[in-house]
């Protein structure tokens, strides 16, 4: 399945309305959108890095929602927003730190592990 990204207008729906949950890398919006798949939305600051450091954050973050679309509940518009600490982190740890988000917010599947 390929991502549905939100466009930039469509962020504050999410923004006004949704939950968010935080840590030091990222803060993860949801809000329901009563359609049967997710969109995901992306947002990193010029406070974060330079484009490469940026651009890396952004692919790190798509992948690590590729590789756990199935475990996330659908119907939803997600945004993430990455703060500055994401731009030191690895990519395990930024995959970890948004799965423990999800988890937080109650939009991960029960039956997923770790």
């Amino acid at each position: 399945m390929s991502i549905q990204s939100l466009k930039n207008r469509e962020f504050s729906p999410v923004y006004r309305r949704g939950k968010r949950s935080a840590d030091p890398c990222f803060v993860l919006y949801f809000l329901e959108n009563g359609t049967d798949g997710n969109r995901l939305g992306i947002t990193v600051s010029k406070k974060v890095g330079n484009s490469v450091v940026r651009s890396r954050v952004k692919r790190i973050i798509k992948e690590a929602y590729r590789l756990h679309e199935q475990d996330l509940c659908q119907g939803l518009d997600i945004v993430i927003v990455a703060r500055s600490a994401a731009a030191d982190k690895k990519s395990t740890d930024m995959e970890v730190s948004l799965m423990r988000l999800a988890k937080r917010l109650k939009i991960r599947k029960e039956s997923s592990s770790s």
